[in-house]
């Protein structure tokens, strides 16, 4: 077996080790993961595919791709827990795949993979590809997309690959809106096609230039035209909000006039120096290098350099900012990276300053865990709201072990060899992370814990009503759970609520998220479930609520309807 052979098989093999392990060990989490995996569970259950819903509401937030692959997945698993991970999972291979096979054509298999170790070690992208979010998903399509566009103009003309790369930024349109934004490459592909640098071609004259905007608008309505079709053709008033809101409000006006998550234009830089650690650490030795290649007009570096300049001045525009929106720009900038990597990898400053960092983590991480055994930090005592002490210990002996595992680490493989220090370091940091610490931040984290409660509290033969809830709660709970409205303000949920337990008042119970509750209900008769994801839970039963007459409780603490944007509760 050549070197090269092995070289792959290793990177191959940590790949997976960093990324797949853990899969089927914990339940989805906020922020996100919770309301992607119930609208999935209510596609299989109910058979609508076309139009998710949460609970009795439709759910417009988000095109549909990503959680149509959830739910297929669980349709053939029958495991929640794997099959909403494993979409993130196959996602963030694919993306892997996409820069190594592509530094492998544009320069050498061995550049292909230093392209995907770039990647794949980068903090931001290994903890976005262990997460049930929908941004994995869109950082594949939109690299699938650079993959085919660079593959015409840079290795071209490949019409095929023309035709995939418009295909590709269809589908992450329709899983994201921002999937188009890998259509940006066609700019720098242009103007160098017609300054003339040397083997960039797009053949804009061609007739077969125009296979791509039809294999665009093709992706697209795999999705738009049925859903089109069934919303403004059978539907009703819902249905047609339901267009509205994600062809217009979700898309343009949240792009134009974002409405939280509000930073500064600087703020992805501060993302991408700290989050794409330890990456951007060869920043200053690149930086030079690639502005020597520039000159001489080398446009494999200029195309993907160019583009993700593009994707950091696109969301830098809009008010409305969170860091893993810059995280498509990550693959393309590694491969530029990726050529100058062994010369770096070389240099002495570049060796002590890649050791610093793995030495400075490895004592963060020591220090933590020390801090968590011998005393109560603060940090502590407030992540540790709600969770049984166990966890913290736990988690302690975890932060002990991966700062150990790093120093060892440096000790074994020495100052000429840092980056071997580094992939030591974070392969033990997200092994141990998916085998100790998921599991137990699961319970807390996901709500498993409060609706298990919650069950045995009411018996196998209740029914439960949910008000002021949140996705976990309903796809956490042990039985069909009935919910009275999702964004409907709260005093609203619990008048509806209170109509409902007085129904049959033996047999029916409610799950009051705190600031839902209000001053009508008599805390002393209802049960205290503790704090989970932040919030303090209320179990009711009728005798509890015989105060709250419809105007009282719609006269309560007015409370915010939850926000139908992106969730951050823990």
């Amino acid at each position: 077996m050549t070197s090269t052979r092995r070289e792959t098989w290793l990177f191959w093999l940590f790949a997976l080790l960093i990324l797949a392990t853990g899969l089927g060990l914990r339940d989805p989490w906020p922020a996100d993961e919770p309301r992607f995996a119930l609208v999935a569970k209510q596609m299989v259950e109910s058979g609508d595919w076309l139009f998710p819903h949460r609970g009795i509401e439709l759910y417009s937030d988000k095109p549909p791709l990503f959680m149509w692959m959830q739910a297929a997945l669980l349709w053939l698993t029958f495991d929640p827990r794997i099959a909403f991970l494993l979409p993130s999972l196959l996602a963030a291979l694919g993306t892997l795949w996409c820069v190594t096979d592509l530094g492998a054509r544009l320069w050498t298999r061995r550049v292909g993979l230093y392209a995907g170790w770039a990647t794949l070690l980068t903090i931001q992208f290994a903890w976005q590809a262990k997460k049930a979010q929908i941004d994995p998903m869109v950082v594949f399509w939109i690299t699938l997309s650079c993959y085919g566009l660079l593959r015409h103009a840079l290795r071209g003309p490949d019409w095929r690959m023309w035709m995939l790369g418009w295909a590709a930024a269809g589908l992450g349109t329709i899983t994201k809106g921002v999937g188009v934004i890998a259509l940006l490459m066609l700019i720098p592909a242009g103007i160098a096609a017609l300054r003339g640098w040397p083997g960039v071609r797009v053949g804009a004259r061609e007739a077969k230039f125009w296979l791509g905007p039809l294999a665009f608008v093709a992706a697209c309505c795999v999705w738009l035209v049925p859903m089109l079709v069934a919303a403004l053709g059978n539907g009703g008033g819902d249905y047609r909000a339901y267009v509205d809101d994600i062809l217009l409000r979700q898309t343009v006006t949240r792009y134009a006039n974002s409405w939280h998550h509000g930073h500064p234009w600087w703020y992805f830089i501060e993302v991408a120096l700290t989050a794409w650690l330890p990456t951007v650490l060869a920043l200053p030795w690149a930086i030079p290098a690639w502005r020597r290649r520039l000159r001489r007009r080398d446009a494999r570096f200029l195309l993907p350099l160019a583009w993700v300049l593009l994707v950091f001045a696109f969301f830098s525009i809009p008010t409305g900012k969170r860091d893993m929106y810059i995280l498509p720009a990550l693959p393309m900038l590694c491969l530029a990276l990726a050529p100058l990597l062994p010369g770096i990898l070389r240099r002495r400053g570049a060796q002590r300053l890649l050791l610093a960092f793995v030495v400075l983590f490895a004592l963060a991480a020591l220090g933590a865990g020390l801090a968590m055994l011998l005393g109560e930090p603060g940090f502590e005592r407030r992540f540790m709201e709600g969770r049984d002490a166990h966890v913290a210990h736990g988690l302690a002996w975890m932060f002990v072990a991966v700062g150990g595992f790093g120093l060892a680490g440096c000790l074994w493989f020495g100052r000429r060899h840092a980056h071997a220090a580094l992939v030591a370091l974070l392969a033990a940091l997200w092994v141990l992370y998916s085998l100790i610490g998921a599991p137990l931040l699961n319970d807390g984290s996901s709500s498993r814990g409060l609706m298990r409660d919650v069950g045995i509290a009411i018996g196998p033969d209740a029914q439960l009503g949910l008000v002021g809830w949140r996705e976990q709660q309903l796809l956490m709970a042990d039985r069909p759970a009935v919910d009275f409205g999702f964004k409907r303000p709260k005093p609203e949920q619990f008048a509806a609520g209170v109509a409902w337990l007085r129904q049959a008042p033996a047999s029916r119970r409610l799950l009051v998220e705190e600031s839902a509750l209000p001053d009508c209900a008599d805390k002393a008769l209802a049960r205290d479930m503790d704090v989970a994801n932040g919030r303090r839970w209320w179990l009711m039963d009728a005798a509890a609520a015989r105060g709250c007459t419809a105007s009282a409780a719609t006269a309560a603490k007015p409370g915010p309807a939850p926000d139908d944007g992106d969730d951050n509760d823990d």
